[in-house]
């Protein structure tokens, strides 16, 4: 045998080494980083992730207005529960008026809320629609067969007339008001008419309220929280009802995005959490089952989950050590991981001479009740390590630590994640040594049971979806300075603001004001969708919508917010943007000779992920059958793929758990 020179064996077998060690680092780098929209969907529960899904699933081709309007309300009506309003702060009245987000992240809210879910929902199918404040109580109305009808989701009814067709608010406030002058000594008397509405004795009441279909025999409605002697306060003077737009929001979709390491459960039970805990609020509804006590009427439209108000976790176990955290990073400079170089700790700066900074952004479908980041930190001699957290995409930072030495942390989010659905960690490291062996964050957070994927007793088929590779960047803040405490105020997105000043946001004697963002995505951005609540008295006021793509030199027109109203709800899509397009500014150029107001903004860009595609995702599912539990895993290979689980007995589902199967 012929040798080499000394140390020459060795030289070959490192040689080698670094080749495997760059294949597998190839390997990794070419997996997607990111699978978006993920969706489980069973056969039994409709699908109400986004407003194309709802309408695909409840309104059909051929239907009349008035079969749209019913099937609007009976949407409403199966996927919203009445119950003290969730509050995020976001729009004017502070409440959740986002009907796709209220049937997903929550379940419940109060007729303010079911008000603007009737509203919102028929303008997007193509009815006009209005909302009423009457006597203690919130109903919109639909206009079809060139007439307005009221359609109530809150108490769950509504009033037929003589040929089918639901009556008007103030028809009903004529019938009562005809009623109560027959028979007096009812009119403002809810003890007798309490005693009145026993033994089907309502149905001897106004001819309006007799026809009703939705009340027991006893006068109640189908929660039995209310009953006939409601209609007859709430519509009992008309002189007491005004039309008012209960402004929504518009732009949420569910979006269930994975990573290496993320896994996100959903639970058909909840822990006690709600997003109201910090305000001291009780929540009834987190307590029921379905088909009794307020939710005895659920089952009849279609609710076979246990309970409304689930808790779930989010949890990201970062991929450092083999560099797959760089597919699901917002940014990566300067950084080497221990399959790169071989090198300590797991993740490193490249060139210890220089500061390397990893960002990851940790987006959400679901709000966040809780927050815990745990890491386990090196710092080299002379070196450090800092953190940082932003909740206005990176505009402003604030310092979680700064470490000078290693070892085990953490850090309580919670304060700082309350009641969010994106922020953004940032990590700076400088010299040698210095890094991360770990890195895991964990969230508690708030969901609807209701939505979820329920399984059947029988066959259920269940279908499994991924993609388009898209994110959303989303700017949405209130006005309100007092709520500072509670949510993002509008300034923390670091808007230019002229003309235009206190809650809600008016134009002042000028006459004129402008109201311009700017946002930023990290890849190509695809469409940009934008709109709130305004008030524009005359009929020259409003607000003139309009994008600009090159930093503010010129600008295209994109709708146009116009009066003469005292308060709609308006939103729009631009989706004329060139690829290689990641910076937009809207303006909303506001003129007022009257009034002009704005209430509430939502502002989302799409984007195209830039490590986006799909991989293999494991899907869990647990459940009891008879008490013991049952689970089935599955192993989806495709990003459109269907499969049946067996059920022999009625389930009770526990939880619904998707992760990346690699």
């Amino acid at each position: 045998m012929v040798m080499g020179k000394p140390g020459s064996f060795w030289r070959v077998c490192a040689a080698i080494l670094f080749v495997v060690t760059l294949s597998r680092v190839s390997a990794e780098d070419a997996k997607p980083g990111v699978v978006s929209f993920v969706k489980v969907v069973s056969d039994k529960v409709e699908d109400v992730s986004n407003l194309d899904t709802w309408k695909t699933a409840f309104i059909k081709e051929g239907m009349t207005d008035e079969q749209k309007a019913l099937a609007i309300w009976k949407s409403a009506v199966a996927f919203r529960h009445q119950e003290n309003p969730p509050l995020e702060y976001l729009v004017s009245d502070c409440t959740v008026n986002d009907s796709i987000k209220m049937f997903n992240v929550y379940g419940y809210n109060m007729c303010n809320g079911a008000s603007a879910t009737i509203v919102q929902l028929s303008r997007y199918v193509g009815l006009k629609a209005q909302g009423w404040g009457i006597v203690q109580h919130s109903v919109p109305e639909v206009y079809y067969d060139n007439a307005w009808h009221l359609l109530d989701a809150s108490l769950i009814t509504y009033f037929p007339k003589a040929d089918g067709k639901a009556a008007s608010v103030h028809e009903i406030c004529d019938n009562i008001a005809a009623w109560h002058e027959k028979n007096p000594g009812f009119k403002g008397n809810e003890d007798k008419q309490r005693q009145f509405m026993r033994g089907g004795g309502w149905r001897k009441g106004p001819e309006l309220l007799a026809a009703c279909t939705t009340m027991d025999d006893n006068g109640w409605y189908p929660a039995a929280t209310h009953g006939w002697y409601s209609p007859m306060g709430e519509y009992g003077d008309k002189s007491k009802t005004f039309i008012y737009e209960y402004g929504y929001s518009q732009g949420y979709q569910v979006n269930v995005q994975l990573r290496e390491g993320e896994r996100i459960t959903r639970n058909w039970f909840n822990k006690g959490l709600h997003i109201n805990q910090d305000l001291g609020h009780d929540l009834h509804v987190m307590k029921l089952k379905t088909g009794t006590d307020q939710l005895r009427y659920t089952p009849a439209y279609g609710d076979i989950a246990p309970g409304r108000v689930g808790n779930g976790t989010h949890e990201y176990n970062v991929p450092l050590a083999s560099g797959a955290f760089r597919g699901g990073a917002f940014a990566a400079e300067n950084l080497a991981c221990k399959a790169e170089d071989n090198q300590e700790p797991a993740l490193h700066l490249k060139d210890s001479a220089q500061p390397g900074t990893y960002i990851v952004r940790v987006p959400s479908s679901y709000v966040y009740l809780s927050g815990e980041l745990t890491f386990k930190a090196a710092v080299g001699e002379g070196g450090g390590l800092d953190v940082f957290f932003s909740d206005n995409q990176g505009a402003t930072w604030k310092e979680l630590a700064k470490l000078n030495a290693g070892g085990d942390q953490k850090i309580d989010l919670k304060p700082l994640v309350y009641r969010r659905y994106d922020y953004r960690l940032k990590f700076v490291l400088k010299g040698k040594g210095t890094g991360l062996d770990a890195l895991k964050i964990t969230h508690d957070i708030q969901h609807s049971q209701r939505p979820l994927p329920a399984l059947a007793q029988g066959s259920n088929t269940v279908k499994f979806s991924a993609g388009p590779a898209e994110g959303t960047i989303t700017q949405e803040a209130h006005f309100n300075p007092e709520w500072k405490s509670k949510q993002l105020f509008f300034m923390d997105f670091s808007p230019e603001v002229t003309g235009l000043s206190g809650f809600p946001l008016r134009i002042g004697e000028t006459g004129k004001g402008e109201l311009t963002y700017t946002i930023n995505t990290p890849n190509d951005m695809l469409r940009l969708r934008f709109g709130g609540q305004f008030r524009a008295r005359d009929q020259r006021d409003g607000f003139d919508m309009l994008v600009s793509l090159d930093e503010g030199k010129t600008w295209k027109p994109a709708g146009r917010m116009a009066g003469p109203t005292p308060g709609h709800s308006q939103f729009f899509t631009f989706a004329d943007i060139p690829a290689g397009t990641k910076s937009a500014k809207v303006k909303l150029s506001g003129q007022q000779f009257n009034t002009t107001c704005l209430f509430g903004f939502r502002l989302d860009a799409d984007y195209k992920e830039v490590s986006g595609g799909f991989r293999p995702v494991k899907v869990t599912y647990v459940w009891d059958e008879n008490g013991a539990e049952k689970r089935n895993e599955k192993i989806v290979k495709t990003a459109d793929e269907s499969y049946t689980i067996d059920c022999a007995t009625k389930p009770t589902m526990k939880s619904l758990i998707v992760e990346l199967a690699e």
